[in-house]
């Protein structure tokens, strides 16, 4: 067990998400960014879909109620241990009464912390990620525990991960999107020779950009959209689609990002520029 002293801006419980029910209207939902994710359940030694922490912008402080083990890592924010600093993508040992607690944001914008063995939540729907009203929570609040396994015993094969400029990155790799032979001309030198920069309007939803692309008057029905969907509305705004977006739409689909284009679009706020590369 462990307890949400303070819960920070937007914390959530997350794992690779819920699939299989998108004809339901039931949004993927999950980690956003799974590079990060991935690394530190691998680090643990845990399944590949155990679920982690969101942590967004602002991190939480925690209780341990058990003696566990942890890692956390994603965002660059600061983070101590019982007032001492911590590195990301380390294995740390924790007793009960230890305190986590996050500080200043310094890069990035979503971190993960992962525990031996996941956090426990109730799985709805095959799934312990959150996602309102499919849970009961949109996310965590101040006080609330959280069930994690007693681990006292476990010596990692590796107990730390030296990662890259990840958050450095702002190339997004894009495939064909089903309405992708629609763009003009104009459009497409638009799209891959000029950045974007990421708007007021972006959440575990969607991600809005400033800049537009010449404007058009196709209509469509409402169609199947994905994680990573990029539609282009008739004024030329980009929307793309993460992880909680919706299931369908009817706006042209005309990209679709990679798992590693939407790991690294999550990592970015607003006025954070992106630029797109066709593969």
């Amino acid at each position: 067990m462990l307890r949400v002293l303070k819960a920070g801006f937007f914390s959530t419980i997350q794992d690779n998400g819920r699939f299989g029910l998108l004809n339901k209207g039931v949004p993927v939902a999950g980690v956003m960014d799974s590079f990060s994710a991935t690394r530190l359940n691998k680090l643990l030694e845990n399944e590949t879909n155990a679920a982690v922490m969101e942590i967004t912008m602002t991190g939480p402080t925690i209780e341990f109620l058990k003696p566990t083990f942890f890692c956390a890592g994603g965002a660059d924010i600061l983070m101590t241990l019982n007032n001492n600093p911590i590195q990301h993508f380390k294995v740390y040992q924790v007793q009960k009464g230890d305190i986590l607690s996050y500080g200043k944001l310094v890069k990035g914008f979503r971190n993960y912390l992962a525990v031996k063995g996941g956090f426990q939540v109730p799985a709805i729907l095959d799934s312990r990620s959150y996602f309102y009203p499919i849970t009961e929570q949109s996310q965590l609040k101040d006080g609330v525990e959280i069930e994690i396994d007693v681990c006292e015993n476990y010596s990692p094969k590796l107990t730390a991960l030296q990662i890259g400029s990840f958050l450095a990155e702002s190339k997004l790799e894009v495939s064909k999107g089903p309405e992708f032979q629609l763009l003009s001309d104009r459009q497409l030198e638009r799209l891959f020779s000029k950045k974007f920069t990421i708007a007021k309007e972006y959440n575990r939803m969607a991600y809005q950009l400033e800049e537009m692309i010449e404007q058009h008057k196709y209509n469509m029905l409402t169609s199947a959209t994905l994680p990573g969907t990029i539609q282009l509305t008739p004024s030329g705004k980009l929307i793309i689609l993460m992880k909680d977006g919706q299931t369908t739409g009817g706006y042209p689909r005309i990209l679709q990002l990679s798992d590693k284009a939407i790991s690294i679009l999550a990592q970015k706020k607003y006025k954070d520029e992106v630029s797109f590369k066709l593969v």
